[in-house]
């Protein structure tokens, strides 16, 4: 009899850890089952306000070390789609409140994006170890 509540307790146990492993793959990525590059989340849960200057050429999703752990970096790529050269402000706003976001380029020293030019940026989000459900992008253009 002992043994068979033994077998039983056992039985239910590895139940329990498979139900919270297969539970874990379903909220999304994390550092340990990511690909080196993913779609930030599915279209459906994505919502892009691109302004008329710029046109999205990449948004998409690794994890990277950042400050000693590994976080979540949004890659934006945008194409300057006027005839003058444009800065754009980028930001990012997640399911769970987060946000992030800055200036492409970064710096001017280098100049702006030109027109028909593409750039790039990577952006961590500190303190998240997991995959978004749904993210907010807005780009705007800065004027003069």
């Amino acid at each position: 009899m002992r043994q068979f509540r033994l077998l039983t307790l056992l039985a239910g146990l590895l139940t329990l850890a498979a139900a919270f492993t297969i539970s874990g793959c379903a909220t999304g990525y994390t550092p340990k089952n990511a690909p080196p590059s993913f779609a930030c989340v599915a279209e459906a849960n994505l919502e892009k306000i691109v302004c008329p200057e710029a046109e999205l050429t990449e948004f998409s999703c690794s994890f990277k070390r950042y400050e000693g752990v590994d976080t979540l970096h949004f890659k934006v790529g945008l194409k300057n789609k006027s005839n003058k050269d444009q800065r754009y402000r980028v930001h990012i706003f997640l399911d769970n409140g987060k946000a992030v976001g800055g200036l492409i380029p970064d710096l001017i020293k280098k100049g702006l994006v030109k027109p028909g030019q593409t750039a790039t940026f990577v952006y961590p989000v500190m303190d998240m170890p997991m995959q978004p459900k749904s993210v907010i992008l807005r780009v705007s253009a800065l004027t003069d």
